[in-house]
């Protein structure tokens, strides 16, 4: 995550692990989820913060989950069924629960297919947001199995944290993330976990928390145009695929956001064209690959080690201290947050003992 959007020194104040756990899965509980639902829900969260990515940790996505249960829109007991599976696929109606709460068993379905015949892969329709892809593309790499995750939704009907297809002038998609992991030896698991917009929309709530600036490149006017300067999160804007402008390549963004929306929309059977406005309209799509169906896995992961090892030690260009592979610096986040506690903004700390006291429910945070 750019140095920008992170929390300031003056502003940071350090939780335990522990603590936001407890404080968390207490609220989601207080949300009507049992205990094994705001366990897991819980999971994805911390370790979205964990690893330093904090756009999708507590400080910015729990408070809209609190809003959506609140206002009956997410279901706090969805009870997922198949609607369609073979030997190795499955496509799942999610009832409406967020994709933390189900995402999990979701790739854990996966998984399980995977295991049996070499690969496994579940769609999942009529569900909510799914807290990062990488969480649950990690479960697999876990597994030691190579994991893909990619998640879909509809552009919302307002002028905001909607993707606008390469000279468009309205938002076709939401932020489309797409997320790869694979296992290692010794070094930190591959992850590469995105989205297909310039900046991932959830990174806008930072940027307006923190004061940070936009780059040229990553937003468009409410017509479409590209904001070709520096300057601070307006009203109301659009969202660029990755590449900002065609001559810096959003077309490979914008590809990149409809093969996603293929798979997880077109192959749950839905259409693209539906109005997004319903919190419902989150479609997933889970994969797992099993090493052992395609080579020795130790050996893979030794080679690995090795490739990464080699991308690490890479020499920087003048004015960097180093290089890093995908995965890398969240590895060491863990560590050091583990060690440390992790760097929340006073105005979240805030919030939580806020809504703690809104819902009767005792929050221990600093």
């Amino acid at each position: 995550m750019l140095e920008r959007f992170k929390v300031p020194e003056k502003d940071r104040v350090y939780v335990q692990e522990g603590r936001i756990r407890a404080a968390t899965e207490a609220l989601f509980r207080k949300m009507g989820l049992d205990d094994q639902g705001a366990k897991t829900s819980t999971d994805v969260l911390i370790m979205n913060d964990l690893r330093g990515v904090e756009s999708h940790g507590v400080s910015n996505m729990f408070r809209r989950y609190i809003q959506r249960y609140q206002a009956g829109v997410a279901n706090p007991n969805p009870k997922p069924r198949i609607v369609r599976q073979t030997a190795t696929t499955a496509n799942v109606d999610g009832d409406g629960g967020l994709g933390v709460h189900i995402g999990p068993d979701m790739m854990r379905m996966a998984i399980d297919r995977a295991r049996q015949y070499g690969m496994g892969a579940v769609t999942v329709s009529h569900s909510g947001h799914l807290g990062g892809c990488g969480s649950h593309a990690m479960l697999a790499a876990e597994a030691d199995m190579i994991g893909l995750c990619m998640t879909g939704s509809y552009a919302r009907d307002k002028a905001t944290f909607g993707m606008v297809p390469t000279f468009g002038a309205e938002a076709r998609f939401g932020t489309n993330p797409i997320a790869w992991a694979a296992p290692a030896r010794h070094r930190a698991p591959f992850l590469f976990d995105i989205a297909t917009t310039q900046v991932a929309g959830n990174k806008i709530d930072l940027a307006r928390r923190v004061n940070a600036m936009l780059d040229p490149g990553w937003i468009t006017e409410k017509d479409g145009t590209p904001v070709m300067k520096t300057g601070p999160v307006p009203d109301e804007f659009l969202l660029l695929p990755f590449g900002g402008t065609r001559e810096n390549g959003s077309h490979k963004g914008y590809g990149f956001a409809t093969v996603c929306a293929i798979m997880c929309q077109t192959l749950s059977g839905a259409s693209l064209a539906r109005s997004g406005s319903q919190y419902q309209g989150g479609y997933h799509f889970f994969a797992a690959y099993q090493i052992e169906a395609f080579c020795d896995p130790e050996e893979f992961k030794d080679n690995l080690d090795e490739a990464l090892e080699r991308l690490a030690n890479t020499k920087p260009a003048p004015g960097h201290e180093r290089v890093v592979y995908p995965g890398q610096t969240e590895g060491e986040e863990i560590v050091r947050r583990r060690r440390e506690g992790i760097p929340y903004h006073r105005e979240v700390i805030d919030w939580f003992q806020g809504i703690g006291a809104e819902l009767g429910v005792t929050i221990e945070l600093p």
